[in-house]
């Protein structure tokens, strides 16, 4: 019985650190975070609305509880798993830094206006979505436009849930996010050849169930820096396209509100 009990946890870990994972394995390992994000958010958001302060924190609260434990948790399990401390070396790939440093700060600040840009510009087309399809869904203040889950509430309660979440959804979930999306999973599409960069892209939106009616814009913004990633072999651009945009974005959204620049 211990032996069995002892090579558990390694056929997990072998299974979870090879080369390739299959295609179930690959979907159930970006989709099952995002499903545990809604369930948490279901259960605190009647906390958050009780207390007078709007679902974007709800939302915040739930990625605190369930995005960061789950998705660093398990990096960190397996990196000690594999080195016997906590390391994410060889279970997160793309860290050898190939692009060098001037280059890398040009593409990211390319990648960054992309994506500003093009989620701006595809606001129109998750509104539409959004009417057609997915009004019915249940969540609070949902809708398809970037600032739905704050609005209707006094400045000063919508400038501390900015300013709060600032360090939170603004720059340390995204990196996370990236680590655990682009540097262990997408590797480990390899078996799609070219093709893991769009599965990488589609499976990600789709992890995003809190927000379905973005999908396909989702898709749009985010690939280039995806597919710059698993060309260039250098995580270091996902992460500075993803973070630095929503750093910038919520950062700006918070400075305007004290300015009094927007309602």
């Amino acid at each position: 019985m211990a032996t069995t009990q002892d090579t558990r946890p390694n056929r997990i870990v072998e299974r979870l650190l090879g080369d390739r994972h299959s295609l179930p394995l690959s979907i159930a390992l970006h989709l099952v975070p995002g499903a545990l994000i809604v369930a948490v958010y279901l259960l605190v958001e009647p906390l958050v609305k009780a207390a007078g302060y709007p679902s974007f924190l709800g939302w915040a609260i739930a990625m605190c509880l369930a995005l960061a434990p789950v998705q660093l948790g398990l990096l960190l399990w397996l990196g000690r798993q594999r080195n016997g401390r906590f390391s994410l070396r060889g279970v997160v790939h793309y860290l050898d830094k190939p692009v060098p440093r001037g280059k890398l700060v040009a593409i990211v600040a390319a990648l960054i206006a992309q994506m500003v840009v093009l989620s701006t510009v595809l606001t129109s087309l998750d509104s539409v979505v959004y009417r057609w399809l997915f009004q019915w869904v249940p969540f609070e203040d949902a809708g398809a436009s970037a600032t739905t889950y704050i609005n209707g509430y006094p400045q000063s309660v919508m400038t501390i849930t900015l300013a709060v979440c600032i360090p939170l959804t603004g720059l340390s979930f995204p990196i996370i996010e990236e680590l655990y999306f682009r540097g262990f999973l997408m590797p480990r599409l390899s078996r799609l050849g070219r093709w893991a960069p769009v599965l990488s892209a589609v499976l990600f939106s789709l992890y995003h169930l809190w927000s379905p009616w973005v999908f396909l814009s989702r898709v749009i913004f985010m690939f280039p820096g995806i597919w710059l990633v698993w060309r260039k072999k250098d995580l270091r651009l996902s992460i500075g396209m993803h973070a630095g945009t929503t750093f910038l974005l919520q950062t700006g959204g918070t400075i305007a509100l004290l300015l009094n620049v927007v309602p």
